[in-house]
């Protein structure tokens, strides 16, 4: 085995952390991969006497890397057509990205919109603590702060996301029978029907990136949620749909012509559905193609 060859093999024992790492940063799968192979390309160009810990190493290479891309989309954002919801990702060909209950619950759709309200170092440090559970000098060496300024981002953090954490716990039973039941009513039309599986305060958010038609503003209200959706899916009716694990949840995917079209992720509070996400960006499903083929 040569020594391109035996680098490769050494890498290829944190790809998995390392791709983790990324798309909860960046909510986004195409991104994340971007970042772990340039993370594989400085790993090549580094000697391994010039590496006491790979994991460390890699680790700080890719958190540097992703909090510098992050600062760069959130400008990007300000520009971006509609509203921006994270990429989707089918993780029943990813069981590592699930491994913990702290991991499939910072890889719901719902916390990861929830991660946007923080900062690209916010994000970093609560994700590398509370998720990854890195020590906090390893924390301050990746972020190059100082352990005590890790703790009050942490604190921050915090604060920031225990206002607007969901208030009920789901469990994948329960997610996989209201979204069947919001499926069966929205195709069928039965207005009463889906109008009682959803929230007061439910709100409808699309992405479609200024590339695919729904609407660019949250829709807000049980009624007018229930009408579009039901609208919605007439207007596509050559589409079939299915349920999926998506983002370790179960979740309704789009097909046409074998190849997705959409995703919907119903976020579910007690016994009734309180948001709706769904993706239609076709930029964003191009992973969750590749995936799926």
């Amino acid at each position: 085995m040569n020594v391109v060859d035996q680098s490769a093999q050494a890498f290829d024992q944190y790809r998995g952390l390392l791709f983790a790492i990324a798309y909860r940063m960046l909510g986004s799968a195409s991104d994340a991969e971007d970042i772990v192979q340039e993370a594989f390309a400085r790993w090549l160009q580094t000697g391994d006497d010039d590496v006491q810990s790979p994991r460390a190493y890699l680790s700080t290479v890719v958190v540097r890397l992703c909090i510098n891309q992050a600062e760069s989309a959130r400008a990007r954002r300000e520009i971006y057509v509609g509203s921006w919801l994270p990429e989707p990702i089918l993780t029943s060909p990813r069981p590592e990205m699930l491994e913990t209950v702290m991991l499939g619950e910072t890889l719901s759709f719902a916390f990861l919109v929830l991660l946007e309200q923080l900062g690209p170092l916010e994000r970093a440090v609560f994700l590398l603590r509370e998720v990854f559970e890195y020590e906090y000098h390893e924390i301050a060496g990746m972020v190059d702060k100082t352990e005590a300024n890790c703790r009050q981002i942490l604190r921050r953090a915090h604060q920031h996301l225990d206002r607007r954490r969901p208030r009920f716990d789901v469990s994948r039973e329960q997610q996989a029978r209201l979204t069947e039941q919001f499926l069966r009513a929205s195709s069928s039309g039965d207005m009463q029907g889906l109008l009682s599986l959803l929230t007061d305060d439910i709100a409808f958010i699309g992405d479609g990136g200024g590339k695919a038609p729904i609407a660019h503003r949250p829709v807000r209200g049980p009624d007018k949620v229930a009408r579009g959706t039901i609208g919605g899916l007439r207007f596509f009716s050559q589409v079939q749909t299915r349920l999926e694990e998506v983002n370790g949840r179960p979740a309704i995917v789009g097909y046409l012509n074998g190849q997705p079209c959409g995703v919907l992720i119903c976020e579910i509070e007690g016994e009734r559905i309180h948001r709706v996400y769904a993706v239609v960006n076709p930029d964003k499903l191009h992973w969750l193609s590749k995936q799926a083929s």
